[in-house]
């Protein structure tokens, strides 16, 4: 658990707080509350706790009431007095990391007597002391108030001595209020996922073998969005329950505090029963039994079989052998990254590390081993990588995939074609010329970021360096919640241009490749493509034909060479070896339904040739990618009961058997396929119900 933490806010709501000055359309108390509920609100997502995660309600409350009085009467000084006896009380000796952050706008009176006491406290306690001022001077931020009162100036430099004298944080309220929108990293205690030995050789049997005391913890892992919940309007009268969950979770009936309450799941497991109302029987969930797929069969493995399954070995990391690093390809990475350290406190451990780390880096090498995190884990293969930093050595290890992991699939080279005798070209209407390839290459070197960017001194630095990249997805969500829970009522705010600085390139570097990017569209000979042509919409009884791009209607003539073939007349005859192209043709080029229904009929006759032809299941597939191109044409047809009263027919054949025999295999198959029945939710013009689908499939 992350070091708890004790902060107080200090809020001056003096009555000159409560005046817009300097050009904004907000007051000085609006302006400044914009960082403090958001750095509350931050506190009260980040933290776990039940606690504080009902605080909302009462936050929402305390800002509704707070607001500047009527006078400039008060003492931030004595304020922060106030605080500090708070968090002393609160905290005690306990191990806490204590903050104070006080808001001004320095406007009001201030007694500095005693200023040294209070330094001594604050120092003698821990506290961090924040200072922050609405329109107070800073000049790294590049801001100073011209014309200031006296007065303010005066407050302002014993606030500035003040948090100098305490190591504090003394700063204006604009920088703090700019800063907002960057993304603050939540710190994450690390959590070890293996404390052992990394061993090479058995320890037990010979003197000389290798075993060192380790550590392992994440390096690289997703930061995940927060999920949400579903929650529902509580009705009048429901009072707020805290229930304990079976997993020892405490649900919050009202965890919002705005009449809302979370809903609950229950899982409900059934089987076929027809003796039973509804054809369902419920069955508890400790009834249920495990089964593996074998072809069509289930396999049933019960719980004290299952253990035949699992590797039993005790948790361990050992060195199976190395590979020098020139070998390894990097795409065998499989898994995050983790980091093996000594085990802590444990100076043996870590000269020994250290010395194995050493070696594979002189060497050049990585080492491969062998994983059992807990006992009776599976096991993993890692690949062990040195890292030597000036101030931090440890072993970096990745997953390494099993053979059945690697998909090994070929493509053709990309700078060669071999024809079919064997014969290699190197130059190829499909293969990039020289011209070509330095054109590609200008235009990359054109849009390097590698040194696209400037450090404070102005020389070349990367651009998109890794530590000011920031997930947009998980940050723009927590912005949105952290406002609507602060600001129920109004509109969240843009994303901020930190999370879309990246969704882009910088014009300045488009602009550079400019030239080379007109000079690769000439080399490539870059048209521009046409727009995609808009699907195809039947009706019933009649058409809307596409217009061809072109002045040529390949539609038209393949219709007319097809009429002529049938004698001008509105026969249909498709050809069983090119059966599905040609009805996909017919669909096209239909005269009216009634044809397309003929064609239907035909195609229909055919699919059952197939089957009741097919030796063993050599045209099974053919006919499942039939009857799937009939559904489809049926539903864009808005036809979907001619492929109905097909399926159910060929279900009766197949359970009769009059398709050449027993064909359940071609049944099951079509059942996997999942082109059965064309229900409503498939076309608006079918009667079929999910039901009824169910009982045929």
């Amino acid at each position: 658990m992350a070091d708890k933490e004790a902060t107080i806010y200090v809020v001056d709501v003096g009555k000159s707080m409560g005046l817009k000055r300097n050009g904004r359309d907000e007051t000085d108390f609006d302006f400044a509350m914009q960082y403090v509920w958001d750095k509350i609100a931050t506190t009260v997502r980040q933290s776990k706790r039940a606690a504080l995660r009902i605080q909302m309600p009462g936050l929402r409350e305390v800002k509704e009431h707070l607001i500047p009085s009527s006078t400039n009467k008060g003492d931030a000084i004595s304020a922060l007095v106030v605080a500090i006896q708070m968090i002393h009380s609160f905290c005690k000796k306990l191990k806490y990391t204590r903050k104070i952050i006080l808001v001004t706008n320095g406007d009001g009176s201030v007694d500095d007597d005693g200023l040294g006491d209070i330094v001594a406290k604050i120092k003698e306690d821990g506290i961090e002391l924040v200072i922050l001022g609405v329109d107070f001077d800073d000049a790294e931020f590049g801001f100073k108030e011209e014309d200031k009162d006296s007065q303010e100036h005066a407050n302002e430099r014993v606030f500035n001595s003040l948090t100098e004298e305490c190591d504090g944080v003394f700063g204006t309220v604009a920088q703090a209020v700019s800063e907002l929108g960057i993304p603050r990293l939540k710190t994450v205690r690390p959590m070890p996922s293996y404390k052992g030995t990394l061993t090479l050789g058995n320890s037990e049997e010979y003197d000389t073998a290798m075993s060192i005391d380790v550590e392992r913890f994440p390096r690289t892992m997703i930061a995940r969005a927060p999920s949400a919940s579903s929650f529902v309007v509580r009705k009048p009268g429901e009072t707020d329950e805290v229930e304990k969950q079976p997993d020892g979770d405490i649900e919050m009936q009202d965890a919002a505090g705005d009449g809302m309450a979370p809903v609950r799941n229950e899982r409900m497991y059934t089987v076929k029963d027809d003796n039973t109302a509804g054809g369902k029987r419920e069955v508890k969930r400790e009834d249920l039994a495990k089964g593996y797929e074998y072809g069509r069969t289930l396999v049933h493995l019960s719980a004290s079989d299952e253990s035949v399954t699992k590797f039993e070995g005790a948790a361990g990391l050992d060195v199976v052998g190395f590979i020098p690093r020139e070998n390894y390809d990097h795409y065998m990475n499989l898994s995050r990254t983790n980091v093996i350290i000594a085990q802590r406190t444990n100076d043996l451990a870590a000269m020994a590390l250290a010395s194995f780390t050493h070696t594979l880096y002189e060497l050049s090498a990585f080492a491969v081993a062998r994983l059992v995190p807990k006992e009776g884990k599976n096991p993993l293969l890692l690949l062990l990588a040195p890292s030597i930093e000036p101030d931090f050595e440890c072993l970096i290890d990745v997953e390494l995939p099993f053979a059945e992991d690697v998909r090994a699939y070929k493509f053709p080279p990309l700078d060669r074609i071999v024809t079919m005798s064997g014969k290699v070209l190197t130059e190829h209407r499909n293969l990039p010329s020289n011209d070509l390839q330095k054109a590609v290459g200008a235009y990359v070197d054109s849009m390097d970021l590698s040194g696209f960017d400037r450090d404070d001194d102005g020389n070349p630095a990367e651009y998109a360096r890794m530590e000011e990249t920031f997930s947009p997805v998980l940050h723009r969500i927590n912005q949105a919640v952290r406002y609507r829970a602060v600001y129920p009522d109004k509109d969240v705010p843009p994303p901020s241009s930190v999370l879309t600085k990246y969704s882009q390139p910088p014009q300045e570097l488009i602009d550079q490749s400019e030239s080379a990017l007109t000079r690769l569209k000439e080399v490539a000979d870059v048209k521009k493509v046409p727009p995609k042509s808009q699907s195809r919409k039947q009706y019933r009884g009649k058409k809307q034909q596409e217009q061809p791009r072109s002045g040529l209607d390949v539609n038209a003539i393949l219709s007319s060479t097809r009429k002529e073939k049938s004698n001008m007349t509105q026969d249909v005859n498709i050809s069983p070896s090119n059966a599905i192209p040609e009805f996909k043709q017919l669909a096209v080029n239909a005269e009216g339904m009634d044809q397309f229904r003929r064609g239907v009929d035909q195609l229909s006759k055919i699919i059952e040739n197939w089957i009741s032809q097919s030796v063993g299941n050599s045209n099974y597939e053919r006919a499942i990618e039939g009857i799937g191109v009939l559904r489809e044409e049926c539903i864009e047809l808005e036809e979907p009961g001619a492929a109905n009263r097909f399926i159910k027919g060929l279900k009766e054949k197949l359970l009769k058997e009059e398709l050449g025999g027993d064909r359940l295999e071609f049944w099951w198959r079509f059942k996997q396929a999942k082109v059965g029945l064309i229900e409503k939710k498939d076309s608006s013009t079918s009667d079929v119900t999910e039901e009824d689908a169910r009982k045929v499939s």
